[in-house]
């Protein structure tokens, strides 16, 4: 199987799918609804045309959540404060206890790496997204792929394109705006700016490791499932290429493989090993 990440090709073996999920998909998708809805609700006031289109049990459980937060913060007798918007890398680290960004890479001429910014991140965690259009093996990428270091091939030959300029960025643009359904956008385009919505989407400046660096996190193949809130669908960082609804949209989390301190760099696990 072949993958990419940070600047190098490299193989990866996995001799069962089953062994290639460090971590249930189940822990995947409860980690993303917990974020999601965490950034959905920090940004309540900005969500009013979407609620309109949600059903009535689905408007009522926000707004639950939102009284109760809003109970919580007069509790910690903190309630100005508390009601300012957060900045995304402060509803993760409020969320999961850490944040994390991108930042030079402490490798010699990789460019850009992922670093943790708060808090601890414990072994199992979700600690980011491989952002991009989606291609299915049989699609088109051969201009997309011209000098571009940020296609991530999955086990079935999806690839993903986490390219944030050029052509990649204009596809991207593209089909976020032909999936969008009125004021319900169906993915983030904001992974493509300098000011993200998403603070998880920062997978493709993960580095490989390297002789010297020992991997502390690695790829998870994910697929969206159906049940997936449509009105969290907004943070999601992949598109398809094609409009195809029968297939499910893949997405690749990164998994921590140790607890990982404030300051360390993400480096992944995509290795050779000799079947």
């Amino acid at each position: 199987k072949v993958g990419f990440a940070g600047g190098s090709w490299t193989l990866r073996y996995v001799p069962e799918e089953s062994k290639d999920k460090v971590i249930s998909d189940e822990d995947v998708l409860g980690t993303l609804l917990k974020v999601f809805q965490a950034l959905f609700l920090n940004d309540f006031d900005k969500q009013s045309e979407i609620l309109t289109m949600l059903p009535e049990p689905v408007k009522s459980k926000y707004q639950d959540l939102l009284a109760l937060e809003h109970q919580r913060v007069t509790l910690l007798e903190n309630r100005h404060q508390q009601q300012n918007i957060l900045k995304p890398e402060e509803i993760l680290y409020k969320t999961l206890g850490f944040s994390v960004a991108r930042a030079t890479s402490s490798l010699i001429s990789a460019g850009k790496g992922v670093f943790v910014t708060k808090g601890l991140v414990p072994k199992g965690a979700v600690v980011s997204m491989y952002p991009g259009t989606v291609y299915q093996k049989y699609e088109p990428i051969f201009f997309q792929s011209i000098g571009n270091p940020f296609i991530f091939r999955c086990l079935d030959g999806v690839l993903i394109d986490g390219n944030d300029k050029g052509i990649s960025k204009v596809v991207y643009r593209s089909c976020n705006g032909r999936d969008q359904l009125g004021p319900l956008k169906m993915s983030d385009s904001t992974w493509l700016t300098s000011e993200i919505n998403n603070p998880l989407a920062v997978g493709q400046y993960v580095n490989n490791c390297s002789n010297d660096r020992a991997a502390n996190v690695c790829y998870q193949e994910f697929d969206v499932p159906a049940v997936f809130p449509i009105e969290l669908k907004q943070y999601l960082p992949n598109i398809a290429y094609s409009y195809d609804k029968q297939s499910p949209l893949r997405c690749v989390v990164l998994v921590a493989l140790r607890d990982i301190n404030q300051g360390e760099e993400f480096f992944s696990n995509y290795y050779t090993i000799v079947s």
